[in-house]
């Protein structure tokens, strides 16, 4: 996967996104929700519930949410508004018939799991969040312990087999298998997504998979957030940005 640099042209948001000819492919953390210390803390909020469901009338259900969180706290988070998901980076996901495919846990799991577990202990910062297929490794609330945590996940991914995947101030084992990207190309195969020019907002680095997606197929990504090297050809600055800029389409 290949990355262009930002320049000054591309730093600039996008013209009002026309919704006629268009697939939405949308992060939650960073992106429709602020980025909260611990997962837990992020919760349904009216405004998002109502653009959600105003997106999902006028882009005749051309809209999926594509994160790293469980298929159930995206619905919990999202009110059930969105019916095409895909959980966990890519190993979950639900198309648009609310038909669902889950990858299997892949055994080095259990051993990943006890080693988090115990390196946790050490500070009350630091958070554990087992999603099943994963296990993420938060240290947000304890960051000097960021490059001993992001070691031994390394370590870890190294010996089991599981990937290592980073993140904004947490560190991932996951199951091998399928990415934002691989998702977002599963949905683009299939109606109601297909025909269609997609368009992926996201903020992390775990979102370079779906912006390098969405480009080979025709569309862009949207970086949310502070300017650096990505495969997205636009930038807003914030969730509020994106947010304004959403409800300014679905109008």
């Amino acid at each position: 996967m290949s990355v262009v640099e930002l320049n000054q042209g591309l730093e600039k948001p996008p013209e009002r996104l026309d919704l006629q000819d268009v697939a939405l492919f949308l992060d939650l953390d960073g992106t429709l929700a602020p980025i909260a210390a611990r997962p837990q803390d992020v919760r349904p909020d009216e405004r998002r519930t109502a653009l959600l469901k105003r997106l999902a009338e006028r882009l005749d259900r051309r809209l999926a949410v594509v994160s790293g969180r469980p298929l159930e706290e995206i619905d919990h988070i999202l009110e059930g508004e969105v019916t095409a998901v895909a959980g966990i980076h890519g190993l979950v996901r639900r198309d648009a018939e609310g038909r669902v495919v889950r990858a299997e846990a892949h055994q080095g799991l259990e051993l990943a799991r006890a080693r988090l577990n115990e390196f946790a202990g050490q500070d009350p910062g630091l958070l554990v969040e087992d999603k099943g297929l994963s296990l993420t490794l938060h240290y947000r609330l304890a960051q000097p312990l960021g490059e001993a945590a992001r070691e031994l996940i390394a370590a870890t991914a190294a010996e089991t087999g599981l990937t290592y995947q980073p993140g904004d101030m947490v560190a991932e084992l996951r199951t091998p298998g399928a990415s934002k990207g691989d998702s977002i190309r599963a949905f683009m195969a299939e109606p109601p997504f297909a025909g269609f020019k997609p368009v992926f907002l996201g903020d992390d680095l775990t979102d370079e998979h779906g912006f390098f997606a969405v480009r080979s197929l025709g569309g862009y990504g949207i970086l949310i957030g502070p300017e650096r090297r990505t495969t997205a050809l636009y930038r807003m600055d914030d969730v509020e940005a994106a947010l304004a800029w959403l409800e300014e389409a679905a109008q």
